[in-house]
């Protein structure tokens, strides 16, 4: 069934009482480190052993090259790109034969956590897509926490689409290893590919999907080629001014910590920004000299991906213009099926916001769908 271009806003939707009561008791059994399990589905419904959500950490071992039309450069050497892939037990171990698998793609400045929020089980964006029955892969990119690179300049947006395709690519065939927990186990081999990208992860996933043709569907969030507001704007040329002057090729993500709050949040709880700003992470300085040429890239590309998007935008998101999820909506122009949700009253950070659940909800729609 194909989803319609269109743009609705998602209010709250009061749970009822026993749902609710059940959600906690599911978000309370979440696992939250590998090989943990939950035991029930977030219905109150028993699984099995074989259904079960794991969590297992695994690495692709990958080139830093760009074979993109972004004009930008890399080292193009092989470097360990570590990821998790959580999901129902029997499909994350292979033995199911092959699955649909979800890549999870994050932004400037934050890294896997924010897929995954640490403590925090009612945020955890990958489980609840699991507990109905999705892996996910959940990346550190090449220059982020459990993937580190040395020298920040030496890749770009241009190698980071390309190393996605990659990875997009060692799923379909299972070239992959698991670096703890399963050993032995047989890597599951990727039937279909959704990327699902936040931000510049977003404009990232949006690039290799326009370039490669290789996936089956785009989860775009708060993202658009066009749009960008004054405060954007002005944080890009801050970085750019802080890597010129950089002696590691790293530049942080906002000036302050308060900064990177107020770039991304406007529901989440205190304590939730909190923690996420104490998490964020060094920007490497390719990716932000690469930006403008990956927008242009972005904007002269859009229209060749022939799949299924689906586009979400916070109401309240600082780093783009109300209109701009429209706009964007209609440069997809050879997909078949584009659907755009405004989650209102929420920010960029759309998973980890108020209105998480519903953001969850909307895409766990979408994917049924597909």
């Amino acid at each position: 069934m194909s989803l319609p271009r269109t743009s609705r806003p998602m209010g709250r939707r009061p749970l009822p009482a026993l749902a609710l009561v059940l959600t906690v008791v599911a978000a309370v059994l979440l696992p939250v480190a590998a090989g943990t399990a939950a035991v029930g589905d977030g219905s109150g419904v028993a699984r099995t052993g074989a259904d079960r959500v794991v969590s297992h950490p695994v690495r692709f071992d990958l080139r830093n090259l760009n074979e993109t039309s972004v004009p930008c450069l890399a080292d193009g050497e092989a470097y360990a790109v570590r990821a998790r892939l959580v999901g129902p037990r029997r499909d994350v171990l292979g033995q199911t034969g092959s699955t649909r698998v979800n890549v999870l793609v994050h932004d400037a400045g934050t890294g896997s956590w924010f897929w995954r929020m640490p403590g925090r089980p009612a945020l955890d964006y990958a489980a609840a897509l699991a507990r109905r029955g999705e892996t996910s892969l959940v990346l550190d990119r090449l220059g982020y926490d459990a993937s580190p690179l040395p020298d920040g300049d030496a890749t770009c947006l241009g190698a980071q689409a390309t190393m996605l395709h990659q990875v997009v690519q060692h799923l379909r065939s299972g070239r992959f290893v698991f670096t703890a927990g399963p050993v032995g186990s047989t890597p599951l081999h990727a039937a279909k590919v959704v990327v699902h990208g936040h931000g510049t992860g977003a404009a990232i996933a949006q690039l290799e999907a326009a370039e490669f043709t290789d996936v089956d569907g785009l989860v775009l969030m708060s993202w658009s080629d066009t749009g960008a507001t004054r405060r954007a704007l002005d944080e890009a040329v801050r970085q750019s001014s802080a890597c010129l002057a950089s002696a590691g090729g790293y530049t942080a993500y906002g000036a302050s910590a308060r900064d990177f709050r107020d770039l991304l949040f406007s529901s989440a709880p205190a304590a939730v920004q909190r923690a996420a700003a104490e998490r964020r992470n060094a920007v490497p300085c390719g990716d932000v000299a690469s930006l403008a040429s990956a927008l242009g890239a972005s904007l002269a590309t859009t229209d060749r991906i022939a799949e299924p998007v689906l586009l979400l935008h916070g109401s309240e998101d600082r780093r783009f213009d109300a209109d701009s999820a429209a706009a964007q909506a209609d440069r997809f122009s050879s997909s078949p099926a584009v659907a755009v949700r405004t989650v209102r009253g929420a920010g960029s950070a759309l998973p980890l916001e108020a209105q998480s659940a519903q953001v969850q909800r909307a895409v766990l729609r979408w994917l049924a769908r597909r």
